[in-house]
C-alpha cells in the first residue's frame, strides 16, 4: 500500500472538507477519531478511510471493518494527518463521509415523541453535545433552526462522540418554517425560560406527551418571539447559587426529564 502525503490529490480533496462551503459543495465532510470512523462505518456513510501509519495498531478494528465493508483504506504520512485534522493532536484515523442531514419533514416522520430543536446555536461543540445527549435518551430527531452551527463541523462531530450518525438531524434556516413543521407533527413545544410559567420539577403530566424541547442561543437565548410560540415556556429550578445552567447542560436535564416522563406514562 502507498503511503499518501499532503500533497497526493486524494489528500487534497480531503483537506477542503474542513470548509462549510466545500461541505456543502461535494455532499461530504470528514470524521476523526477511532469512534466515528467506525460509527461512520456501520452508518454505511463512509466513502474512504485515511490513517497514520504509526495508527494501524490501535486502529486495526476499524481498518478491518472497513476493508470488510468494502471501504477504501489508505495509509497517510503524519504531516497529511495533521493536514486533515482541525486538532492540535490529530488522533491518526479520519472518514470522508457522505452528509447526514435530512429534511425537517423525514426528521419529524411518523409520530415522534421526543425532538431537541436547538435554535441559532452557534459553538459547534455544544450543538454535538445536544446531539449526543439527544441521542442517549432515545430522542427520535434533532432539528437545528435559524443561523446554527454546520453539525457536519468537526468540533460537532466530536462533540457528539459518534450520534451525528445514529438519528436524524435536520437544518431549517427559518425558525418559523420549522415551528409550523413541528406543530404539523403533534408534538408540544416547549421552551426552556428562566422565568417560565411551568416548574420542570412539576411538569411530568406535560412531559409525558409527544414533546420538542427549543433552547436558545448560548449568549442569548430564545429570541421573545420564538419563546412565546412555544406552548409552554419550562423554567429548569435552581436550588444553588448558580445564576444559570450554559445550553448543553440545559438540554440535558430537559430532555432526560422528557425521556423519563414518557418511559412511566408507557408503563403505567
Amino acid at each position: 500500500m502507498d503511503t499518501l502525503t499532503e500533497r497526493t490529490p486524494r489528500v487534497v480533496s480531503a483537506v477542503k472538507l474542513l470548509r462549510a462551503s466545500e461541505r456543502k459543495k461535494t455532499g461530504l465532510f470528514l470524521a476523526e477519531g477511532t469512534n466515528s470512523v467506525a460509527e461512520a462505518l456501520h452508518a454505511g456513510v463512509a466513502r474512504e478511510v485515511f490513517f497514520r501509519e504509526d495508527s494501524a495498531d490501535r486502529n486495526g478494528v476499524v481498518l478491518d471493518l472497513a476493508r470488510t465493508t468494502g471501504v477504501p483504506v489508505h495509509a497517510i504520512t503524519e504531516r497529511a494527518a495533521k493536514s486533515l485534522s482541525d486538532t492540535v493532536t490529530p488522533p491518526g484515523v479520519v472518514a470522508v463521509c457522505r452528509t447526514v442531514d435530512v429534511d425537517v419533514r423525514v426528521a419529524l416522520a411518523g409520530t415522534p415523541q421526543l425532538v431537541a430543536v436547538p435554535v441559532e446555536v452557534s459553538e459547534p461543540g455544544n450543538a454535538g453535545t445536544v446531539i449526543r445527549v439527544a441521542d442517549a435518551v432515545g430522542a427520535d430527531s434533532v432539528i437545528l433552526l435559524g443561523d446554527a452551527v454546520d453539525p457536519h463541523n468537526g468540533k460537532c462531530v466530536r462533540a457528539s462522540a459518534g450520534s451525528v450518525f445514529h438519528l436524524p438531524i435536520a437544518r431549517e434556516r427559518s425558525v418559523n418554517v420549522g415551528l409550523d413543521a413541528l406543530r404539523a407533527a403533534g408534538v408540544t413545544i416547549l421552551a426552556t425560560a428562566a422565568d417560565g410559567d411551568v416548574d420542570l420539577d412539576d411538569a411530568d403530566e406535560l412531559l409525558s406527551r409527544p414533546t420538542a424541547w427549543l433552547f436558545g442561543n448560548e449568549a442569548h437565548g430564545l429570541a421573545p418571539a420564538v419563546a412565546a410560540a412555544a406552548d409552554h415556556r419550562v423554567r429548569i429550578p435552581i436550588h444553588g447559587r448558580a445564576e444559570s445552567l450554559n445550553l448543553a447542560t440545559a438540554a440535558a436535564i430537559c430532555l432526560y426529564a422528557s425521556a423519563r416522563a414518557q418511559r412511566r406514562s408507557w408503563h403505567k
